[in-house]
C-alpha cells in the first residue's frame, strides 16, 4: 500500500515507531531512579582514596530534591584529607560522580562512624518512633514536605557534641523550616526547632 506521495506506508510507518522507541529510551535513561544516601558512597568514597588515602567522610546531604521515603537521585559526600589539609565533596547520581570540586572554606567536623543507619531507614525509624508528636509537628510545621536530609557528627552542643545525627529540614520554597534532628543510629528525635 502506498501513501499520497507514492511510498510505501509500512516503511514511514517503520520508522515512526524506532524514532518513537529510541525517544522514550532517551527519556527513560534520564530519570535517575531515587535511591537511598548509602547507594552512591561507595563510588564517592573510592574517588575520595584516589584523591588522598586518609580522606575521611565527613558530611551528606542530598544535592536534589526527596521523595517521601528519605531518597534522592543525587547525593553528595564531603571527605576531608588530614594530610592535605583540604575538604572535597563528590556528588553521585544513578551510579556516576556527576561533580567533584574542593571545599574553599574550612570545614572541621569529625569523621562519621560506620553504624549510621541510610536515609530511607532513619526517616522509617523516626517516622515510627514513640515521638509521634515530632512526626506529626514535622508535617504540620513543614507543610509536610521534606527538602533537606544533612548526616555529620558534631552538630550537637552539650553533653552530645560527638553524636552522629540526621537533620531533616521541613518546610516550604520561600517559606519558614521545621528542623528535627535525630539521632543517626536509631532515628530517635533529639531536638526539633523551626526557622
Amino acid at each position: 500500500m502506498e501513501n499520497h506521495l507514492g511510498r510505501p506506508r509500512s516503511r514511514w510507518l517503520f520508522t515512526s515507531l524506532v524514532l518513537t522507541a529510541s525517544l522514550i529510551g532517551v527519556i527513560a535513561r534520564a530519570e535517575a531512579p531515587a535511591s537511598p544516601a548509602r547507594a552512591g558512597l561507595a563510588l564517592a568514597a573510592a574517588a575520595a582514596t584516589a584523591w588522598a588515602p586518609d580522606a575521611e567522610l565527613v558530611y551528606v546531604e542530598n544535592d536534589e530534591p526527596l521523595d517521601a521515603s528519605g531518597r534522592s537521585v543525587r547525593w553528595g559526600f564531603l571527605f576531608r584529607s588530614t594530610t592535605l589539609g583540604r575538604a572535597r565533596v563528590w556528588s553521585v547520581r544513578d551510579g556516576r560522580i556527576v561533580t567533584a570540586e574542593n571545599l574553599e572554606l574550612r570545614f572541621d567536623a569529625p569523621p562519621l562512624p560506620a553504624g549510621w543507619l541510610d536515609s530511607d531507614a532513619v526517616l522509617a525509624a523516626f517516622l515510627a518512633a514513640a515521638d509521634k508528636g515530632a512526626a506529626q509537628a514535622a508535617r504540620r510545621e513543614g507543610r509536610g514536605r521534606l527538602l533537606t536530609m544533612l548526616l555529620m557528627r558534631g552538630a550537637e552542643s552539650g553533653s552530645d557534641r560527638d553524636a552522629t545525627t540526621w537533620t531533616f529540614v521541613y518546610g516550604a520554597s520561600g517559606g519558614g523550616a521545621f528542623h528535627v534532628v535525630v539521632d543517626a543510629a536509631t532515628g530517635q528525635v533529639k531536638r526539633t526547632w523551626r526557622s
